[in-house]
């Protein structure tokens, strides 16, 4: 999928991405280790393996790999496992062209609903989602971390 605005394309990352990918993530979530007090929980992922599974999507800038996004079907809704843009290039509506990839994938498989969790200290993400419609289900700790569910009913 080709974006407009940037020319970068979101397709599924194969084996050869895994070091970007994972180098994507553990400098995207670099910030909120002291915050949370380990490592949160998307840096403890087995990405060869959601690789392997079809799960991960990677955003292609033309620059290289820019942001990546891991998406899980599930029973009744799909599942925004993970979304995290490189650092350096954070601030290019990225993250908003990712959130509307996993939407619009949501539909496409037949989905009506989509939904993710974040850690309670991610506050800054919890006001983004809250802002683009998410709406928060319920709490809980699953993993040895603070989460906080949410989902949002998607519009064909």
């Amino acid at each position: 999928m080709m974006d407009p605005r940037t020319d970068a394309r979101i397709r599924l990352a194969v084996p050869d991405d895994r070091p970007v990918v994972e180098a994507i993530v553990a400098a995207a979530y670099a910030v909120y280790v002291p915050r949370i007090g380990k490592r949160p929980g998307p840096m403890l992922d087995d990405y060869g393996a959601l690789i392997r599974a079809g799960e991960v999507h990677v955003l292609d800038t033309g620059e290289g790999i820019g942001g990546i996004l891991v998406l899980k079907r599930e029973d009744g809704a799909m599942l925004l496992d993970n979304i995290a843009v490189a650092p350096d290039r954070q601030g290019r509506g990225l993250g908003r062209i990712l959130l509307a990839f996993a939407e619009a994938a949501a539909l496409r498989d037949g989905y009506r609903t989509i939904r993710l969790y974040t850690h309670e200290a991610m506050t800054e993400n919890i006001r983004l989602y809250t802002r683009i419609g998410y709406g928060e289900t319920h709490r809980a700790e699953e993993k040895g971390f603070q989460r906080v569910y949410m989902s949002k009913r998607l519009k064909a």
